[in-house]
């Protein structure tokens, strides 16, 4: 006959031999006046479980081990963890961080991957509290209560610089104006857009400034040090009485960030003799100069601006796009600036960049036309208002000025400012 321990064994009645052990459901477990070390079979889980003074726990429990944690936790910064080990079975994996310095105790329940990986979102109440340089100790405990060894992972400090944005598993760094951006050990290598302060449009029939220079950089290395970040200007518009000369345009100023620079916008040409000139995209050309050609944009960077063409200043050229010649859009009116490029490193929606801006017209044909794609500087709309300029931080170029032959004429519009996004996973 078999031997029995425990009360419930009535069911238990083999001839066979053998130990047997109280069968309890886990309600009738859990309404036992327990002692540690008490065995009984559970006959929900058709399990043996012994009271380890507190709880109830398996008998030849799956043993959890914690063999690395790969990522990190970041000092203000919802990140993930990748736990790698053993013994993590199929659900209900308890991940605990702990330090004492800063407080912090934590549970967060997950579904591992496999019996060996598991994916963990590191709780609020951990990376809002932990201080950059401490480190916290990560456990788990598997669903058949098994404990694994600690390990310590050191909390890290977040890149600084610039105006901060996080998106879908990003987060970005926006640099209006020159600063530094200072990397972590949270990173080694960043994403980068970099672009130039846009040329001024020029005055009289004018040509649209040229957009800055644009350069859109991918896998950029990076180290724990300060990188300098210098934001280019945009060059200031043309101003040109009836009849004279100067002063003119100026080129945009160059942006240079990360060991790159992107050149600044070529100035739009203006009559009585100022050319248009080179830059990341070419300012476009005007009448009455000695050359009616539009400026070379840089490879890479930018395109050409258009030409002048019976008296309509050539467009400045964009990053998607050269400048269009005078007259293309009718008698006597400047072409259309080029269009620039989009880009989403910002705010992970696409934004225009390094428009070109409208050349001027000819004769008092004033007009508040569209400038290309919402951001490069038009033609002015009336004898008394000069052209518009390129928007702010965006590289895009001045609008050139139309010419009034019964006054004189209004400046062209400033280039915009240029712009650094630095991007980076987390």
């Amino acid at each position: 006959m078999p031997i029995f321990v425990g009360a419930g064994t009535s069911s238990f009645m083999k001839s066979d031999g053998g130990l047997g052990f109280s069968r309890q459901s886990n309600s009738q477990r859990d309404s036992l006046t327990a002692v540690e070390g008490q065995v009984i079979y559970n006959t929900d889980s058709n399990v043996l479980e012994y009271y380890n003074g507190s709880d109830w726990a398996k008998i030849s429990a799956v043993l959890a081990v914690l063999n690395s944690v790969s990522g990190n936790i970041a000092a203000g910064l919802a990140t993930n963890i990748t736990l790698s080990g053993e013994g993590f079975l199929q659900s209900g994996l308890v991940v605990n961080f702990t330090q004492s310095a800063d407080s912090i105790n934590a549970n967060v329940t997950v579904t591992p991957s496999s019996d060996t990986a598991a994916t963990v979102a590191v709780p609020a109440s951990v990376y809002n509290n932990v201080t950059a340089g401490r480190a916290v100790t990560i456990k788990v405990t598997n669903s058949d209560g098994s404990t694994s060894q600690g390990i310590n992972k050191t909390a890290v400090a977040l890149p600084t610089g610039g105006t901060t944005n996080t998106y879908s598993g990003y987060r970005s760094h926006t640099f209006n104006s020159s600063g530094t951006f200072t990397a972590t050990a949270l990173i080694s290598q960043v994403d980068a857009l970099i672009v130039a302060g846009g040329g001024g449009g020029g005055a009289d029939n004018s040509g649209g400034g040229g957009a800055g220079g644009m350069l859109v950089q991918t896998n950029v290395p990076v180290s724990s040090q300060g990188y300098t970040i210098t934001i280019g200007g945009g060059g200031s518009g043309a101003y040109q009485s009836h009849g004279d000369g100067g002063p003119y345009a100026v080129n945009g100023s160059n942006t240079s960030a990360l060991g790159y620079t992107a050149i600044g916008g070529g100035r739009g040409g203006s009559a009585g003799g100022a050319n248009a000139t080179s830059g990341g995209s070419g300012g476009g050309g005007a009448g009455e100069a000695a050359s009616p050609t539009g400026g070379a944009g840089t490879s890479g960077q930018g395109n050409n601006g258009g030409n002048e063409a019976n008296a309509g200043g050539g467009g400045g050229g964009g990053k998607g796009a050269v400048g269009q010649n005078g007259d293309v859009r009718g008698t006597n009116k400047g072409g259309y600036g080029g269009a620039g490029a989009q880009n989403n490193y910002r705010t992970g929606s696409n934004e225009y960049y390094a428009a070109g801006g409208n050349g001027g017209n000819e004769n008092g044909q004033f007009e508040s036309q569209a400038s290309t794609n919402g951001i490069g500087g038009k033609s002015n709309p009336s004898s008394t208002t000069r052209a518009t300029n390129g928007a702010t931080n965006t590289g895009a170029g001045g609008g050139g000025c139309t010419h009034d032959t019964n006054q004189d004429s209004p400046a062209g519009g400033d280039g915009g400012s240029g712009v650094v996004v630095i991007r980076y996973a987390v």
